[in-house]
């Protein structure tokens, strides 16, 4: 039984760049992955699953805060930004602003290199099964190597990066910080294809070299989108997610049996601009299907002995699914707090209870209106959804909305809308009520506990707002 500072488990984005950060604070770290070497990373079977997409803002934290500078060929391709249009396509937002797509299988080598650079000790072929508890403390981990034995480590602290379905926090005891499941409802189905392709039409509608593209569409991606991200070499990433609940009601009301495998090749052939595409199945990476969280981070990402980063806290972005950057930013906190604690003797729930205040103030603050926005999309059809993107918002609007700010649409705004011609009142009212209801949690999350004494009736004030805006939102595609 060895002994550590730290232990990080998963060398995926958050748990490299964790590592990286705890060792170049002075900490003994062990990194463990269940793949080689070769495969760093490695989410499925299938690969890297993702839509490869990062905002610049994200790769430049953590190269203030770690000193890693990314540079071509793990950047992959520079966008302009994520462009949001509507069913009908007539509307486009921007989303996001500049940001890379990246190539994933070397991007994961470059994290892991960091990390070994950086000082910390990597173990691949690893199979974590759980935490290691004692006294009510993750006290480290146990698994079995590639030999099929088992191994104990034990470590001041745990960091679990091991994402959605980490074996780590779904083993952790009851309590109130960290949950063991993810609601059914809170996670989408998705699958990308990487391929070569050809120019059927040119319409940046469809693809556009310069921008990342996303389609709100409740038919081809019923609670959902899909999503056409330009790589290099005149290849696409392209793909979709689905919500089971809204996917079941699509299938009834339009008599279907489609599921995300049939949907995402009818997505590819209602797009215009490209036709015979060619798996690029480098790194046998080229088709894949993941599962990924669309709610807010978990209340807290901290238990006694424990840090969470990445997937396995439910960090991606509740609208976009996006959760390359929030495990870039994360796992770069996580670890350099976890050197501090180290550092300073001082491994308490109240001394790790930095990592929540510092994520929510870079990143997490806004992911519970963004939730919130996110559940109200999914309770428009195509009709309401195109109407409101030509009536309720402005762009300046909805730009505002995307990053997780709330505009001032005000009841006079509506009947200065009315009088434009919105014949949808009622529709109108709803997005008054989720841009108000994003307002109250960005409040609540502006004001985080600043120690675990008053988390309790914090988090049940945020679950009983949440209950409300379900209750009040349901799926409704067609």
């Amino acid at each position: 039984m060895e002994e550590y500072d730290v232990i990080v488990a998963g060398s995926g984005i958050g748990g490299s760049l964790a590592a990286a950060g705890a060792a170049k604070g002075g900490a003994k770290v062990l990194l463990l992955d269940r793949n080689d070497y070769s495969q760093a990373g490695k989410k499925t079977n299938w690969g890297w699953v993702c839509g490869d997409a990062v905002a610049k803002t994200h790769v430049d934290f953590v190269r203030d805060e770690l000193g890693l500078k990314l540079a071509e060929p793990v950047l992959d391709v520079a966008v302009e930004g994520v462009q949001v249009l509507s069913p009908d396509m007539t509307r486009k937002f921007q989303f996001e602003g500049a940001g890379f797509s990246l190539d994933r299988p070397k991007f994961a080598k470059v994290l892991v290199d960091f990390a070994k650079k950086s000082g910390a000790e990597y173990r691949p072929n690893c199979e974590v099964g759980g935490p290691v508890v004692e006294d009510g403390k993750v006290a480290g981990v146990y698994g079995r190597d590639e030999k099929g034995e088992q191994f104990q480590y034990r470590a001041k602290i745990t960091i679990d990066a091991l994402g959605i379905a980490s074996t780590i926090r779904r083993k952790l005891p009851q309590n109130n910080y960290i949950e063991n499941t993810v609601s059914t409802d809170d996670i989408e189905s998705t699958g990308r294809y990487i391929a070569s392709f050809e120019v059927k039409e040119e319409d940046i509608n469809y693809y556009d070299p310069k921008n990342a593209l996303i389609h709100l569409n409740q038919q081809l991606a019923p609670g959902g989108y899909g999503w056409v991200f330009p790589k290099s070499g005149k290849r696409v990433n392209i793909g979709l997610g689905v919500e089971k609940k809204s996917l079941e009601i699509r299938n009834s009301k339009l008599n279907k049996t489609d599921t995300l495998h049939t949907l995402i090749d009818q997505y590819i052939e209602w797009n215009r601009a490209v036709t015979n595409l060619k798996l690029d199945d480098q790194d046998k990476n080229g088709k894949g299907y993941w599962s990924v969280t669309v709610r807010r981070q978990f209340d807290s990402l901290v238990y006694p002995g424990y840090m969470g980063a990445g997937d396995s806290m439910a960090m991606p972005n509740p609208i976009s699914a996006g959760g390359i950057g929030p495990a870039m930013s994360s796992g770069a906190i996580a670890g350099k707090i976890a050197a501090e604690a180290i550092a300073a003797g001082d491994t308490s729930m109240d001394f790790l209870w930095k990592y929540n205040l510092r994520y929510n103030e870079v990143y997490g603050n806004k992911t519970a209106g963004l939730e919130v926005f996110r559940i109200y999309l999914q309770s428009l059809n195509n009709e309401l959804i195109n109407y409101g993107m030509s009536k309720f918002l402005t762009k300046e609007e909805a730009i505002a909305i995307s990053y997780g700010n709330v505009p001032e649409i005000s009841i006079a705004s509506a009947f200065t809308k009315v009088l434009s011609g919105i014949s949808n009142i009622n529709a109108f009212k709803e997005l008054l009520y989720a841009v108000k209801t994003m307002k109250e949690m960005n409040e609540t999350y502006a004001n985080y506990p600043k120690d675990p004494s008053s988390f309790g009736a914090w988090k049940a004030k945020v679950n009983a707002k949440m209950h409300e805006v379900k209750e009040r939102f349901k799926p409704n595609p067609i």
